[in-house]
């Protein structure tokens, strides 16, 4: 996929985390003039937790204002803040506090993922997925999104490392039968079906991370799994560097043995400029 450039970039439209935009900037804005984010990669709201909000909003109001884009016809879309927005609504408020920024739709859409991979409900392997896209979709690099979000690199990179797990297992820790704990002990192991095997181990004793991380050294040790040469970090910091300096996509896929890299150009010239990089020698 094609990188998208950010342009004013998302430090114009917050000074800090989204989550502490000022109320001193915001004004307020009619609740039925505003329209839901249409990049919005949130596409299930918990009900319970929503209906809680709302009961919340109720009572003292919304605390914390929206941000919103305008729109030609003089309504709103939200860039952030839509289960706040969705409370209101169902609270019967008839006016929300807002703070209104210009922004395009690839800053709407970056900004969209930030917030859903803030919040403390979303699973590990989302998060993870919402952080591949900021790289692979918009050139961000690990310790800007750590910034953004208000944690350390190596967060952002044990987070990465979770989708070098194969779909099934990936699923497990979706739906909260593996902890983002035992999948991390599980990538000691190189070979999916070993994973596959120490996954069914785990969750049919029910063993915690500490018990995961033995069962993986067993399993290193008697030779029925051997620790893998290569972890994502790495892979996630080379395609950075390549990315970097061929300034297009990469893509690396590791496989048992070997893998494949795979270099975007966009057109003749664009392969001509690739070429002349990876065969000028360094000076």
């Amino acid at each position: 996929m094609e990188k998208k450039a950010l342009g004013r970039g998302l430090g114009a439209l917050f000074e800090g985390p989204p989550a502490e935009v000022a109320t001193s900037r915001s004004t307020e804005v009619e609740v039925n003039r505003i329209s839901p984010n249409r990049f919005q990669p949130r596409k299930a709201f918990d009900e319970d937790s929503l209906e809680e909000l709302t009961e919340s909003v109720a009572r003292t109001g919304i605390l914390q204002p929206v941000l919103l884009r305008k729109q030609a016809d003089g309504r709103f879309e939200l860039i952030a803040g839509e289960r706040r927005w969705r409370a209101a609504r169902a609270a019967g408020l008839v006016k929300i506090p807002a703070v209104i920024k210009e922004a395009t739709d690839d800053e709407v859409l970056a900004l969209a993922l930030i917030e859903n991979i803030q919040r403390q409900d979303l699973n590990p392997i989302d998060t993870a997925k919402g952080c591949q896209r900021l790289i692979k979709e918009f050139s961000m690099t690990q310790e800007e999104i750590a910034l953004r979000l208000g944690k350390d690199r190596s967060s952002v990179a044990n987070a990465l490392r979770l989708l070098s797990l194969p779909a099934d297992l990936q699923e497990e820790v979706r739906g909260g039968r593996l902890s983002s704990g035992h999948a991390k002990a599980l990538l000691g192991l190189a070979r999916a079906l070993d994973q596959a095997r120490a996954a069914r181990e785990i969750i049919r004793r029910g063993l915690s991370v500490r018990q995961s991380e033995a069962l993986v050294r067993r399993m290193q040790k008697t030779g029925t799994g051997k620790k893998a040469a290569r972890r994502l970090p790495d892979l996630n910091a080379l395609e950075d560097r390549l990315r970097k300096h061929l300034s297009t996509s990469v893509q690396i896929a590791p496989k048992a043995k070997g893998g494949r890299l795979t270099i975007r150009y966009f057109d003749w010239s664009d392969l001509d400029r690739i070429a002349e990089l990876i065969l000028s020698p360094s000076k």
